[in-house]
C-alpha cells in the first residue's frame, strides 16, 4: 500500500514537473534547437541557404507572419511579443541579429531583429511580425520568397 501511495506522489510530482517547462511556438523533431547558423552547413535538407555567419550574401528565403495569437507573450530571446513591430523568427540566426527583409514581388524592404524562434512549419525559413509584413506588402500573400541580408550579427544573448 506504502508503494502504491509513493508511486502515486512520484506521478503526481512528474506531473507537475513537466507544468514548469516552456512550451515552443511550432514543435518539430527534426528541428535542431540548440545549434547556431554558423555550426549548420550552408544548406539543409531542403536546400534552403542558411545565413552563415561572417558572410554578407543575401539569401532567397520563404517567410510567412504572426500575429494576434502571440501578442503580448515572450518570445524566445524574453522580449515579449509586439505584433506591429519590426522583429522576425529564425530557426538559427543568432537572437539580436538586425536582417535586411526585402519582398521583391512589391519592391519594399524592411529592417527587423531577430528575436524569436520558428517558423517550425515544413518550407518556411522566416517568420515576420504583423508589422514587418505589411510594411513589405506580403499579408494578403501570407507566404512569400524573400531576399535576407544580414545588416548586425547578434549575440545569441538574452
Amino acid at each position: 500500500m506504502k508503494s502504491v501511495l509513493n508511486l502515486i506522489l512520484l506521478i503526481i510530482f512528474l506531473i507537475g514537473l513537466t507544468d514548469c517547462t516552456s512550451v515552443p511556438r511550432y514543435h518539430s523533431e527534426s528541428t535542431p534547437r540548440h545549434k547556431t547558423a554558423k555550426q549548420l552547413p550552408k544548406k539543409t535538407k531542403n536546400k534552403v541557404p542558411l545565413l552563415i555567419k561572417g558572410s554578407n550574401h543575401t539569401a532567397i528565403l520563404t517567410s510567412s507572419y504572426y500575429g494576434p495569437k502571440f501578442h503580448g507573450r515572450p518570445t524566445a530571446s524574453g522580449e515579449i511579443f509586439d505584433m506591429n513591430g519590426l522583429t522576425a523568427a529564425h530557426k538559427t540566426l543568432q537572437l539580436g541579429t538586425i536582417i535586411k527583409v526585402t519582398y521583391p514581388k512589391t519592391g519594399k524592404s524592411v529592417i527587423v531583429k531577430v528575436n524569436d524562434r520558428g517558423p517550425f512549419i515544413a518550407g518556411r525559413d522566416l517568420d515576420l511580425s504583423l508589422g514587418a509584413a505589411k510594411k513589405l506588402g506580403l499579408v494578403n500573400e501570407g507566404v512569400g520568397k524573400v531576399n535576407v541580408t544580414i545588416i548586425k550579427w547578434g549575440t545569441g544573448k538574452k
